[in-house]
């Protein structure tokens, strides 16, 4: 009898935690390593945060937390919803989560049954694919490309619905293109969909106020997708909480019936200090963390310049998030200081152990002709690796 489920032997490995691990093991041994791969803000979290924390110790917050949320929180995440997304929720609709990624998984398990297909636009974050799979749905990937911005037309919508389609998946921002849709492309997206009504949309908003040029916009905000739109949000990027573990959405109420009931059976409640925390997070105006953002957009347009100077990367300009996901396939085929570039694996690995700098190959989100290169790095270390960088393929 076979000791490992098929389960667990059929799930690829998250490449960006693998790569993670590697650059750790380089460091490990003495190297200069600059990690670019993990898609993690390298600020601290902001002091007011920490602060409610500290005073939910004191007040001693140390019991176990309703499956779905504190009510005091969900009454941050409807403020938050109605205040930064004009979308009106009720408390039935709001479940809280050990992180976004549970959220995610909490959905995939409540929507999907064996050989329900759900549509994912290429390139999607990494663990997208996986966590369908997990629950035996099967992914239905879009490719994109870098002359359309890495997002999904209309039309390519409409070819890929098929009668087995149960959902479509997507981030905007997008994890890893920082691709925004303006509400008129996702208008264009919902008049794909009103045909097809028994076809339900996950917007992943993680990244949603990491934004360069204003005006986010969400698929639920349209009366008529409203009720077929599950909003996944958290705290991870915008508030520099990842390691919180705060993540929610909002959702038709027999969803969110649906996510609580088995989140019930799998982790219960999120953790009590980190829930009070983003109660205050989440009831203070976005302007209070805007250092940040500023902070990501000039360090894009700064990675965006020295990339465009390195030949055989191709770049489109990110609109939010805080990542780069230049072409490389200029570099395919190439034999660059004794080694063989055969695909974006290859150059990531090849970056690694010569240029000490870690990168995410593409293949994992979809398009292996692209790296993920994050710029949650200090300018100097966004400088001293593009420098490497150009050294290590000249």
């Amino acid at each position: 009898m076979q000791l490992l489920s098929d389960r667990v032997l059929n799930m690829a490995t998250s490449a960006t935690l693998a790569m993670a691990a590697k650059a750790r093991e380089l460091r490990n041994e003495g190297k200069d390593i600059i990690g670019l791969s993990l898609g993690e803000p390298d600020f601290d979290t902001p002091d007011f945060i920490k602060e409610a924390a500290i005073q939910a110790i004191n007040d001693n917050y140390n019991s176990y937390t309703p499956v779905d949320g504190y009510g005091e929180l969900k009454d941050a995440i409807i403020t938050k919803f109605k205040r930064d997304n004009n979308l009106t929720y009720t408390p039935a609709q709001i479940v809280v989560s050990t992180g976004a990624k549970q959220s995610l998984a909490n959905v995939a398990a409540v929507l999907t049954n064996p050989g329900d297909e759900v549509i994912v636009p290429c390139p999607y974050w990494v663990s997208y694919a996986d966590i369908v799979k997990l629950y035996d749905g099967v992914p239905v990937e879009v490719a994109t490309s870098i002359d359309t911005d890495f997002k999904m037309t209309p039309e390519q919508l409409e070819a890929a619905i098929t009668s087995k389609t149960k959902m479509i998946w997507f981030s905007s921002p997008c994890n890893p293109s920082g691709s925004i849709y303006s509400a008129e492309e996702l208008r264009a997206l919902a008049d794909v969909l009103v045909k097809y009504p028994n076809i339900y949309v996950v917007s992943d908003e993680i990244y949603e106020h990491i934004n360069y040029v204003g005006g986010h916009a969400s698929m639920a905000q349209f009366e008529d997708m409203y009720n077929r739109t599950i909003t996944v949000n958290g705290v991870s990027k915008a508030f520099a909480m990842t390691g919180w573990r705060i993540g929610y959405i909002g959702a038709p109420e027999k969803i969110a019936r649906a996510c609580n009931k088995i989140q019930g059976q799998m982790t219960s409640g999120a953790n009590c200090i980190a829930q009070r925390a983003t109660i205050t997070a989440l009831n203070e105006s976005p302007e209070r963390v805007k250092y940040m953002i500023d902070e990501f957009k000039v360090r894009r347009d700064l990675i965006l310049g020295l990339l465009n100077d390195i030949e055989g990367f191709e770049c489109n300009t990110p609109q939010g998030a805080f990542y780069v996901f230049p072409n490389v396939s200029a570099f395919f085929g190439k034999t660059i200081k004794g080694q063989t570039i055969n695909n974006a694996s290859d150059l990531s690995m090849f970056l690694l152990e010569e240029a000490l700098v870690a990168t995410v190959d593409g293949a994992a989100f979809g398009n292996p002709n692209c790296l993920r290169i994050s710029y949650a790095a200090s300018q100097e270390q966004i400088i001293e690796a593009m420098k490497r960088i150009k050294e290590a393929v000249s």
